[in-house]
């Protein structure tokens, strides 16, 4: 046993069943767990669920815990095996396409914000914000339960190969091979796409000067400077309908046609951010005229193109984004 879970009076009080000294001692990681689940599972919810499952394991389990590693360190074991159960209940095929991804939800960056991180390290925050960005997620859906968490372990939370053969009941040389595996899935499925991110990004000066102008156009229902906006090559996905609009003509003749009939000036864009990205919640009047939210666009940019829209027509996630459900 460590010293410190030796001395630590909240240690002894939560193993004497203290439910008050238990929950003091793993608020400070809730939501490191939280983002864990996120990547492991591409939905918020689910992550929600994750969570709360590792909590009541941890608790039940808290007598057994010697302190021989982290307190958080014993909370990701929990947290991973929990997932890997949810993936493996999920009776769902293996998914092939990034476009197979029905469950995928976006993630706030607010709460990014509020990790408990005393490293003000703006390289640091960078890699933070880079390991989930939506591409990345979406990419490690494509990867059987065990692989995806070999990866997030090994390359996101920088655990040995020994300490991720240990959770998983397995071999140092066969997480060493899980992570090969996992690693050419990602390179196949995005070109190159490394768990630290996805390819350069603009600075976000550039990243507001393209979002105000497409929400200008937008509102202005001003077809043509949408289109000037999008890549050659942009794509649209909406989860969880398995729909992929690819190339700026189609994109465009969707946004003219189908959101509110094309009636885009009555929609109301309100800025936002997800997975490192800039991001939009839209309002669109219902019956009493009232603008009320419907969906949620994430927006990745290159250079000083859009090159993605991923939209996620739900209203349960403004509460997730601290959004009033009208505006």
């Amino acid at each position: 046993m460590s010293v410190e879970a030796g001395t630590d009076p909240l240690v002894a009080a939560a193993r004497g069943g203290d439910a008050e000294a238990f929950r003091a001692l793993v608020a400070p990681h809730l939501r490191a767990l939280h983002l864990h689940s996120y990547r492991m599972l591409g939905s918020y919810f689910d992550a929600e669920e994750a969570v709360q499952e590792t909590l009541l394991r941890a608790w039940r389990g808290f007598g057994g815990y010697e302190g021989r590693a982290p307190l958080l360190h014993w909370l990701y074991r929990i947290t991973t095996t929990t997932c890997l159960k949810m993936i493996h209940k999920r009776s769902r095929e293996p998914v092939t396409t990034t476009v197979d991804v029905a469950w995928l939800q976006p993630y706030p960056d607010a709460l990014l914000d509020r990790l408990a991180d005393h490293d003000a390290d703006p390289a640091a925050v960078a890699d933070r914000r880079e390991s989930v960005a939506l591409a990345f997620i979406v990419a490690l859906q494509l990867l059987p339960g065990t692989q995806r968490a070999v990866l997030i372990l090994r390359e996101v939370l920088g655990w040995s190969a020994q300490q991720v053969a240990e959770l998983l009941g397995t071999t140092v040389a066969a997480v060493n091979s899980a992570l090969q595996r996992a690693r050419a899935t990602l390179a196949q499925a995005h070109g190159g796409l490394s768990p630290a991110g996805t390819s350069a990004r603009p600075d976000d000066a550039e990243q507001r000067r393209v979002v105000a102008a497409f929400v200008r156009a937008w509102h202005a229902r001003d077809i043509p400077a949408l289109a000037a906006l999008l890549r050659d090559d942009a794509t649209l996905t909406m989860p969880p309908q398995a729909i992929e609009i690819i190339g700026r003509d189609a994109v465009v003749e969707f946004f003219a046609t189908v959101p509110a009939d094309g009636r885009l000036d009555l929609i109301r864009l309100v800025p936002i951010a997800a997975n490192g990205h800039p991001a939009l919640a839209a309002y669109l009047p219902d019956d009493t005229g009232d603008c009320r939210g419907y969906g949620i666009m994430v927006l990745t940019v290159q250079g000083d193109r859009i090159a993605t829209v991923t939209g996620f027509p739900d209203p349960a996630l403004y509460p997730v984004f601290d959004l009033p459900p009208a505006y």
